[in-house]
């Protein structure tokens, strides 16, 4: 009776930063302007992979979806974060909370099956040069991008369905930015066990095997480039992949650090690292986004080379 008494949550608000009002402005400046940077950045590497014939590879194909889903990803999230710095009272629907969870975590699990697919295909280029052709037609390298996104998107909607199945009839205070499922998830006045199995399996499933999968490939990568005789030949062969390397540290070095690093027992710590954690959690979903299309413009000359040509068409162009 006293549950049924409570009353049904219909919308979520979001605590973000309100109780350090001064810092909401600072950071509604600096994550707008790494918004318009992952939207000027991946949009034009997106341009240059399509329009570039020099760039119609399986490498740059998934570097075109990698761009297309780290538009999705801030898209599905900051519009709502840069609002909440500006909005007293930030709230968010119950629907529209499922809808966020759900794009946030297919985009995620995309991302970890997409990386993997990017690390085979540089295995298979520089392993098996001769098969490459073959191997990576676009018979192949098409309908495993797509794997992707619907692998992503399947898991997103086992997790999603999970979470809003729950009855939350109590506090409806989100202590982050976003609907994160897992702040969500302490907001249910029922048993958790099962979604908690269920992300267990999926984190096994969309981390470890995606992680482990890159680092088989990139050990035959390695001896591979070792047993080539010139240096020359081995600088070559490396740059081709260093640049995915770069993105695939960086992608799950935080993550590891964001999930591995110690909780603080002392009440005082705790509030303040409950904040650090809410702001790692933030950046993270918008420096990863910006830094992928800087890497491979830095990292990859085919890239680097097809914006320099873009970039004097416009100019020309005027």
């Amino acid at each position: 009776m006293e549950v049924a008494n409570q009353s049904i949550v219909v919308e979520f608000v979001l605590f973000g930063l309100s109780d350090q009002p001064r810092l909401e402005k600072t950071f509604f400046v600096l994550i707008l302007l790494m918004y318009l940077v992952i939207l000027l950045g991946n949009g034009v590497l997106i341009l240059v992979t399509v329009s570039d014939s020099h760039l119609h590879m399986p490498m740059y194909f998934f570097l075109g979806n990698l761009s297309f889903l780290d538009i999705c990803y801030t898209t599905s999230s900051i519009p709502l974060v840069l609002d909440g710095f500006l909005t007293p009272r930030k709230t968010i629907s119950f629907s529209g909370c499922a809808v966020q969870m759900f794009l946030s975590f297919a985009m995620g699990a995309t991302e970890c099956v997409l990386l993997g697919m990017m690390a085979f295909d540089r295995y298979v280029a520089i392993c098996n040069p001769l098969r490459y052709p073959v191997v990576m037609s676009k018979a192949a390298y098409v309908p495993m991008a797509a794997s992707s996104w619907v692998a992503g998107g399947a898991n997103s909607l086992v997790q999603t369905s999970l979470a809003v199945q729950l009855p939350f009839c109590g506090d409806n205070i989100i202590n982050h930015f976003t609907c994160e499922i897992l702040a969500v998830l302490k907001l249910a006045c029922a048993d958790i066990s099962i979604n908690v199995i269920s992300m267990g399996v999926a984190n096994v499933i969309f981390l470890g095997v995606p992680v482990l999968f890159i680092f088989v490939s990139y050990i035959c990568i390695l001896t591979t480039i070792l047993r080539i005789p010139s240096a020359e030949g081995r600088r070559k062969a490396f740059s081709t992949c260093s640049a995915h390397l770069t993105v695939v540290v960086i992608f799950y070095g935080t993550i590891l650090f964001m999930y591995a690093k110690p909780k603080s027992k002392d009440p005082l710590g705790a509030d303040k690292q409950d904040v650090s954690d809410k702001l790692i959690s933030l950046f993270y979903g918008v420096l990863i986004p910006m830094l992928n299309p800087i890497i491979y413009n830095l990292r990859n000359k085919d890239v680097k080379a097809a914006v320099r040509n873009l970039v004097f068409q416009k100019r020309f162009a005027f």
